[in-house]
């Protein structure tokens, strides 16, 4: 184990997951995410710890002798994925050089999406390698973020890689990229999966519509229930959660809302979540089809005055 870790707290990876989703968020919007130009942009990678929400050609090369691990920290629209491809290589093993390729993010030790909801176990999300040859497998994401992370000791050593953003058909886990208002469907598609939206900043969620836990009659409708509270601890396996937590390695501190039922208008439920990680969790057993749309926007001061807030410590 080589505690290959970028050197960050979650307060400056909050600061820089702002900036670039503001910048990222003048461009035109489709989908509920961001519509970006196709284009060859080079990126030349100067700080440690870099976000991007842009396809393009990647360039890093050592300046000095430093051991110290870093990110890149990718983030693209709700419905797409990260695809990396490197053309060059030059990070010795023998040097203490390594790479890593992380499907989705990684901070303080923790994940997203976290370690029990991801289909995919972490031995096979993360990939490390090193040497002269560039890997020749393309890598991908599984969701709409990911990570590579880097340790480049010796002078003019480093990599380039190329990022295309792919279509996503069928979205289970979603990073917010965006703190303006947006409209989200979580969706399992009939599978035993947990599929959740996580934002790195405190929100307001809007239950706009909802399909959890309902079978389908003879003839193929389904009756209207109502938003049902509380399902979780009436037996229920499969409902939609709103929590609050930390950071990744600490996802879940308060949970607020707990809701399942057929609802196409479910009226004024909504939740405000002040806490450095605020999630949106549909939990799934396989045996329905379930879907949540809700409306998410960064918390305004009104909301943070509201008594009813998840506040986390």
């Amino acid at each position: 184990d080589l505690n290959f870790r970028p050197n960050m707290s979650s307060g400056a990876l909050l600061l820089l997951f702002l900036v670039a989703t503001t910048t990222a968020a003048s461009l035109k919007k489709t989908d509920g995410g961001l519509s970006r130009m196709k284009r060859t942009a080079n990126h030349v990678i100067k700080d440690c710890i870099h976000m991007t929400s842009e396809e393009g050609h990647y360039f890093y090369k050592s300046a000095g002798e430093d051991a110290s691990v870093c990110g890149i920290y990718f983030v693209t629209a709700p419905n797409m994925l990260v695809q990396v491809h490197f053309d060059y290589l030059d990070v010795p093993c023998g040097t203490g050089g390594l790479l890593a390729f992380v499907d989705g993010w990684e901070l303080n030790g923790g994940y997203f999406p976290a370690v029990e909801d991801h289909e995919l176990p972490l031995s096979e999300r993360v990939s490390e390698f090193c040497g002269l040859t560039p890997p020749t497998r393309t890598f991908l994401s599984s969701q709409n973020a990911a990570l590579l992370q880097y340790r480049v000791p010796k002078r003019s050593r480093g990599f380039s890689f190329k990022v295309t953003f792919v279509k996503n058909p069928a979205p289970c886990h979603v990073l917010v990229d965006d703190n303006m208002q947006s409209v989200y469907t979580l969706r399992n598609y009939g599978r035993n999966a947990n599929c959740s939206l996580t934002a790195l900043f405190p929100v307001k969620v809007s239950l706009l519509s909802l399909s959890v836990g309902i079978t389908m009659t003879g003839s193929n409708f389904k009756v209207e229930t109502g938003t049902m509270k509380k399902c979780q601890e009436t037996g229920h396996k499969d409902y939609l959660e709103i929590s609050g937590g930390i950071d990744f390695a600490v996802p879940k501190v308060l949970t607020g809302a707990n809701l399942c039922g057929l609802d196409s208008y479910p009226g004024q439920i909504s939740e405000t979540v002040l806490c450095g990680v605020s999630s949106v969790t549909l939990y799934s057993s396989g045996e329905y089809d379930n879907s949540a749309t809700v409306a998410v926007r960064q918390a305004t001061e009104e909301d943070i005055l509201s008594p009813a807030a998840l506040l986390c410590p």
